[in-house]
């Protein structure tokens, strides 16, 4: 039996996760150094995340001792770390996520049947910038207001708005535009979106098991999921409405 040419796509749980996995095997070696690519470029923003314990410097030549030269010292370790807190923060919101969506749009390219370009991971520096920056403190943003509100709505948030990455990317659309559009799409798709969200966090905790490269496949294969989903339901709500019969 021939093998269909086209994935078949349609906007379920199992289906997602099927031909997501599907389009991880047919482009295994691109998708992988993609994935490969952004884990290096995303490695820098965690300095964001560094963490500060007095207690690691016991007994240094800086040690507090209450005079006026451990006053400066600790200013300058103090002013040091919120130097390079604050890069790896303008680092985080400002090149990270021109690699991440232009990732996305390439694994909406696997699923598409197109050979996934590896130029779309700095495309987006000279092409649509300013949307996808935009669009990512946006979305930031609202999820984080929403967690505020109790959790529950920033988890609801952060599901409905699962396709603006994709919507900047493969749409061109300014961040509103791709929030409202986002919206729109997973509506009656909020619950397989989270659902395939936990189930996620499942596959990297197994990926993480075999030997931490196990990571590397668990990420292409969620993000081929998430893409495939995508492609599905955009195919959903562009389907023509047939004709009521008379």
């Amino acid at each position: 039996m021939e093998k269909s040419n086209e994935y078949k796509l349609i906007p379920t749980f199992g289906n997602s996760f099927g031909t997501g996995w599907r389009v991880m095997v047919d482009n295994f070696i691109r998708l992988l150094l993609i994935v490969i690519i952004v884990a290096i470029v995303t490695g820098p923003s965690q300095i964001v995340n560094f963490k500060f314990d007095a207690s690691d410097f016991h007994g240094r030549p800086w040690e507090w001792t209450g005079n006026i030269h451990s006053i400066v010292n600790w200013a300058s370790i103090g002013m040091v770390a919120a130097f390079f807190g604050l890069l790896g923060l303008l680092y985080s919101f400002f090149v990270v996520p021109i690699f991440k969506y232009g990732a996305n749009m390439t694994f909406i390219q696997a699923v598409r049947k197109i050979k996934p370009d590896f130029e779309y991971l700095i495309r987006g520096f000279w092409e649509n910038y300013l949307h996808i920056v935009l669009a990512n403190l946006l979305v930031i943003a609202l999820v984080v207001l929403g967690c505020f509100a109790l959790l529950i709505p920033g988890i609801i948030i952060g599901c409905r708005l699962a396709f603006v990455s994709y919507i900047v990317m493969d749409k061109k659309l300014d961040p509103i535009e791709a929030v409202e559009l986002s919206w729109k799409l997973t509506r009656g798709h909020g619950w397989r979106i989270f659902a395939m969200g936990l189930v996620s966090f499942f596959i990297i905790i197994f990926g993480l098991i075999l030997f931490i490269v196990g990571i590397f496949p668990a990420i292409m294969w969620i993000s081929s999921s998430f893409a495939t989903l995508y492609q599905s339901v955009l195919i959903e709500k562009e389907k023509p409405a047939e004709p009521a019969l008379t």
